[in-house]
């Protein structure tokens, strides 16, 4: 395949003689461009979506209210609701192909401590068929402010292939809109 790119100037081809290009203008040489690619953006549609392992969403609270009475039980229901949120969107995107977590008796996992164990979700991820582990983290540092943290890692190697982090206000009932907006605007714009 060859592309030409018009310019002022003239253009010489690769093994022709120098001649310069009619002036076709942008939009034409844009056209002539796409129509270059429809072999490549068939190859594209044909990578298959990456096995990931998405380990339940953990709660790290710094906040005061970590010390209210039934504030465990109500975070416990949120954060399977953050959880729910982040599988559904990485699904959808046909990427990834969501690898089963949920009989996984590792002690990090069952804890939910996935965020303190140097990188073991990886081994965890692998023996579960998957290429790719996600351990998802939402810390609250106050009533109406948190943060969602995303890491998503290679099981293979344990490399780290991408890293979210943001900050958001509001409550409880927001943290899975916090992660779905990370996702979208985080992990799913990057070429991790």
């Amino acid at each position: 395949m060859t592309l030409y790119i018009a310019n002022n100037a003239s253009t010489a081809r690769a093994g022709h003689s120098s001649r310069a290009w009619p002036a076709i203008g942008f939009l034409g040489a844009l056209l002539a461009s796409v129509a270059c690619f429809p072999a490549v953006a068939a190859d594209g549609g044909n990578v298959p979506p990456v096995k990931i392992a998405v380990f339940d969403f953990e709660l790290e609270d710094v906040s005061p209210a970590a010390s209210l009475p039934g504030a465990s039980a109500s975070a416990a229901a949120t954060m399977e609701k953050v959880s729910s949120e982040a599988r559904r969107m990485l699904s959808q995107s046909g990427r990834y192909r969501l690898v089963d977590v949920t009989r996984v008796e590792a002690k990090p996992v069952t804890e939910k401590s996935l965020r303190n164990c140097d990188g073991c979700e990886t081994g965890i991820a692998l023996q579960l068929g998957a290429e790719q582990a996600l351990v998802g983290v939402v810390r609250r540092v106050s009533m109406t402010d948190y943060y969602v943290m995303i890491q998503i890692s290679d099981c293979r190697t344990g490399k780290v292939l991408d890293q979210q982090v943001a900050n958001f206000a509001g409550g409880e009932d927001g943290w899975a809109s916090g992660a779905r907006m990370l996702i979208k605007h985080g992990v799913l714009a990057s070429d991790n």
